[in-house]
């Protein structure tokens, strides 16, 4: 029996110029010529030994992979991740919802975060047309063209517009898919032979199904919505500290991680949990490849307790599985782990703490604890790791 559902359909949802916010682009983005707070005592050897083996693995031609939470964007370091990403220093960026909308609205309309309290009380929090509307048609056209999350609305923020399919290219990819599952002469893989062939062939029809798939997703959205057609213009004169946009412009992934349910975008009645899927999984999977590279070069988790842990340790364990197949390894890397919860445990000498100690319960320690490697965590706040990390990387003390 299927249980009752909630009709989006039914909210009254009002303009993003509407809202109060708490943070702008005009007062919060940080210059590249800020000072951070010194770092602090018990973080200091942590800190100089991530800058240098930061510098050692570009050096070498290593990854840096850099997960973030939400709230760097907010603290207004968009400014400070472009110049570590077109100065060479980072490799790939990974973010969940929250960072991916929150990037947005400030390069859509120059200010972010509402009062959540208030607008929850009179049922307004998260009731934004443009947020939901833009967001989730740029991640629908995207799930249709192959894209992933984060680079789906990049493109959206880059381009300043998003380039809706004629409902003729969609019917055309969806009678495709339906003749190539039917097994018609002259389909793609029809020339492979053995099991690699078959497995190619089946491959192919799985991709070209899933596109299909999109392809009604975003057909049924064109309907409903009466949407036409074409390039649809969508201005963001703030797009000069989007993240997202400068990786997209850069060709360095940006991966979006979402979780259904946790962000604004699913109050708005275009979204459509299938183009979540679709892009979300392809940016897991990008992510994870960065991972399986990660032998010589480092890690640095800021500020996300729950996203970044969990999804490294699952795509350390598939990248290790792979690697073991050709008798290589993944163990020669290191974790900076950065956060403002206070950590009296040393994790780098005492290891994993008991269960009756409270620090085992500091989920990201623990989890990146067990990853192998080389992990420091260090108790600081966002803005002064990353301002402090650019400024040493680029030759401008931070420490003046």
């Amino acid at each position: 029996m299927a249980y009752s559902r909630f009709d989006r359909d039914r909210i009254r949802f009002r303009p993003l110029a509407d809202r109060e916010n708490r943070v702008s682009s005009a007062r919060d983005i940080i210059p590249l010529s800020a000072f951070p707070h010194p770092v602090p005592g018990d973080a200091a050897e942590a800190f100089d030994s991530t800058v240098r083996d930061v510098r050692a693995a570009r050096k070498a031609g290593r990854p840096v992979i850099l997960a973030f939470g939400a709230h760097a964007i907010k603290n207004g370091l968009g400014r400070v991740l472009i110049a570590l990403m077109e100065e060479g220093w980072l490799t790939h960026l990974a973010t969940n919802g929250a960072g991916i909308i929150h990037d947005w609205e400030l390069s859509f309309l120059g200010a972010t975060s509402e009062d959540v309290r208030t607008n929850v009380e009179i049922g307004e929090f998260g009731i934004w047309d443009e947020t939901g509307r833009y967001l989730n048609l740029a991640i629908a056209v995207g799930a249709y063209r192959g894209w992933g999350y984060g680079e789906s609305v990049g493109r959206m923020i880059q381009d300043e517009a998003i380039d809706i399919p004629s409902p003729e290219e969609l019917l055309l990819a969806i009678a495709d898919a339906a003749g190539e599952a039917a097994g018609k002469p002259g389909q793609p893989g029809a020339a492979g032979s053995g099991e690699y062939g078959r497995a190619g062939e089946a491959k192919e029809t799985v991709e070209t199904l899933d596109r299909a798939a999109a392809a009604f997703d975003l057909l049924s959205l064109m309907r409903k919505f009466s949407l036409l057609p074409g390039r649809l213009a969508v201005s963001h004169p703030h797009r000069d500290t989007s993240v997202q946009a400068a990786a997209c412009r850069l060709g360095i992934p940006f991966t979006g991680h979402p979780m259904l349910g946790h962000d604004i975008i699913y109050t708005h009645p275009m979204n459509l949990g299938a183009a979540i899927g679709r892009t979300g999984l392809r940016d897991f999977l990008s992510y994870a490849n960065s991972v399986s590279h990660l032998e010589g070069g480092v890690y640095l988790s800021v500020g996300s307790a729950v996203m970044s842990p969990m999804i490294f340790e699952k795509s350390l364990s598939m990248s290790r599985n792979v690697a073991r197949q050709g008798g290589r390894k993944i163990d020669d890397f290191r974790l900076s782990i950065v956060d403002i919860a206070e950590s009296k445990w040393d994790w780098t000498k005492s290891g994993e703490p008991p269960k009756d100690d409270p620090a085992y319960y500091l989920r990201y320690c623990k989890t990146f604890s067990r990853m192998g490697g080389r992990m420091s965590y260090l108790c600081m706040d966002n803005r002064d790791f990353l301002l402090g990390l650019y400024r040493e990387l680029a030759g401008k003390s931070a420490r003046s």
